[in-house]
């Protein structure tokens, strides 16, 4: 082990919290839930800087980051649709935008090319939109209390950031494999 891996230690870190964060939230401990759903935030900062920082980027890192990101955040939708905190539609629209946009990347790579991909913007906004969503509903079931209709605002944005960037992404990809076209299996 070197320290160029520390990144992708921190992102593995970050994929085995997802066990606990969904435990505290199925047990309804949201105070905790909502200390380690931070602390993996903030690893998410630091592993991403300390690989651009020091160039200690990797592919399994590049794998690996998006993977803890994409398990942590659909392990609290589950689970905050299933306890009633989260409205069920927008749990589906979260999963069926990651499951097309994966599909998606392993049917380009295997049938254009390699994928290279970088997220959109509207796919960045859309993460930070699904983290302050999660944070906003844990600490509203939890510990603190939030003004009259904040949380529908953001359900709302959520769900439009979800849509759009599902479709850009659809779009361009969809371009793209037109452009260079299909490779025989």
């Amino acid at each position: 082990m070197q320290l160029r891996d520390l990144p992708n230690i921190i992102s593995v870190l970050r994929l085995v919290a997802v066990v606990p964060v969904m435990y505290l939230l199925l047990r309804q401990e949201y105070g905790w839930a909502l200390v380690l759903f931070a602390a993996a935030g903030a690893s998410d900062g630091l592993d991403g800087y300390l690989a651009k920082r020091f160039d200690w980027r990797t592919r399994l890192g590049g794998i690996l980051d998006p993977l803890a990101d994409k398990a942590l955040l659909v392990g609290c939708f589950l689970i905050l649709g299933w306890q009633g905190l989260v409205p069920v539609w927008l749990v589906i629209a979260v999963i069926v935008r990651d499951l097309v946009i994966v599909a998606g990347a392993v049917v380009y790579n295997y049938r254009v090319e390699a994928v290279e991909a970088e997220p959109l913007p509207i796919s960045k906004l859309n993460t930070v939109l699904q983290i302050v969503l999660v944070v906003m509903v844990i600490m509203a079931a939890g510990p603190f209390r939030l003004p009259e209709g904040l949380i529908d605002t953001m359900v709302w944005a959520c769900f439009v950031t979800v849509v759009v960037s599902g479709a850009q992404y659809v779009w361009i990809w969809g371009r793209k494999a037109r452009q260079r076209g299909w490779r025989e299996p």
